[in-house]
């Protein structure tokens, strides 16, 4: 019966399918064409007997409509699909988002770590929310130190009456050397292993964030705790990083300083890679330009840390990344190395 064909032939429309617009044009003229499947469909409905014609008329045009929306559905999906292809571009590099760059500080963290990995030191790492115990206490900052003051670090949680329970941003990565030592040693005081780590990190401090100085910024120390270390061991340590880092000609000097952990203390200073030594405006006509700061570790911090201060001794300095970036990139503003301002960024894809 004529009314059976079209239900199987409603089913078959429903599952239609086509790869391209040649097939779609071949299933418009099986289907709707003059000599299709519905116009054959179309004539024999004249023998339909009277009481019938309603009902397969109805189906008929059914047919024919539901044939119709059908082939221009899969149009419409060939068509999108054609423009989506025509808009990508074969000959284009595999990385159609340009790739960006490392920052420039942390090119010259990774260098700094490197130089001194070579020389057997360890990363070592700490929170940047610690405890006045560990950043304050066992550095030997006297109670009445000014870096204790809301002036010059960020505290977020004070006790008047009890220190150790104050809670602040450290204001420098001394306090991971602390952690370090305190996990280190057995309960008489002796060390489990020599101490040679290098701990790089943040800090922050309140200070009015200006082209010199900024509320945040990186620094990069290092500590050495063994029997018998002296003060040469340090000096040949960073006359070796020195002229690693700014190349081989780099000559050092060590003035004296103070530092609460150290003693003896030391400002360490290069010669000047600009002039040569010679003199010049970078270094203020000095021949010389500061980089860091280092010395031998004090005994009461060995002991604060519950180290055997009579058996052992060790030296540690610690650097400014920003400082040594300004050093080897001359950048005149600390605030563009926090500002993602991407002409600025731009420039250092070559040091990657």
């Amino acid at each position: 019966m004529l009314l059976d064909k079209i239900d199987e032939l409603l089913k078959e429309v429903q599952n239609l399918s086509a790869q391209n617009a040649e097939d779609i044009e071949h299933l418009r003229i099986k289907y709707l064409s003059k000599k299709g499947i519905i116009s054959d469909m179309m004539n024999d409905f004249r023998n339909v007997a009277a009481d019938e014609k309603k009902t397969v008329g109805m189906k008929l045009n059914e047919l024919k409509k539901l044939t119709t929306e059908r082939i221009n559905q899969l149009r419409a999906e060939c068509e999108t699909q054609e423009s989506n292809d025509e808009a990508l571009d074969l000959t284009r590099t595999p990385y159609p988002i340009p790739l960006g760059s490392r920052h420039p500080l942390t090119i010259v963290r990774n260098e700094i770590i490197d130089i001194f990995s070579r020389m057997g030191f360890v990363l070592a790492d700490g929170p940047e929310v610690e405890d006045d115990l560990h950043v304050f206490t066992k550095m030997n900052f006297a109670a009445d130190h000014p870096a204790r003051d809301m002036q010059d670090t960020f505290f977020v949680e004070q006790s008047a009456s009890d220190v150790t329970k104050n809670i602040l941003l450290r204001s420098h990565t001394s306090s991971v050397q602390a952690r370090v030592m305190e996990n280190m040693h057995t309960k008489d005081g002796k060390l489990t292993a020599p101490i040679r780590v290098i701990c790089p990190g943040r800090v922050y401090r309140n200070e009015a964030i200006t082209s010199r100085a900024h509320c945040f910024f990186h620094q990069v120390e290092g500590l050495y705790i063994d029997k018998n270390v002296s003060f040469t061991d340090l000096k040949q340590v960073l006359l070796s990083f020195a002229r690693e880092m700014f190349g081989p000609d780099t000559d050092i000097r060590l003035r004296p300083s103070y530092f609460p952990f150290t003693e003896p203390s030391a400002e360490m200073d290069i010669s000047c890679f600009i002039c040569g030594g010679d003199g010049c405006s970078f270094c203020k006509h000095t021949g010389w330009v500061e980089i860091l700061g280092c010395g031998m570790v004090d005994p009461n911090v060995l002991e604060q840390c519950g180290i055997d201060s009579k058996i052992y001794s060790g030296y540690a300095f610690g650097m400014g990344v920003e400082r040594i970036a300004n050093l080897k990139y001359r950048v005149s503003d600390l605030r563009m190395f926090s500002e993602n301002d991407t002409r600025f960024l731009k420039e250092f894809e070559a040091a990657n």
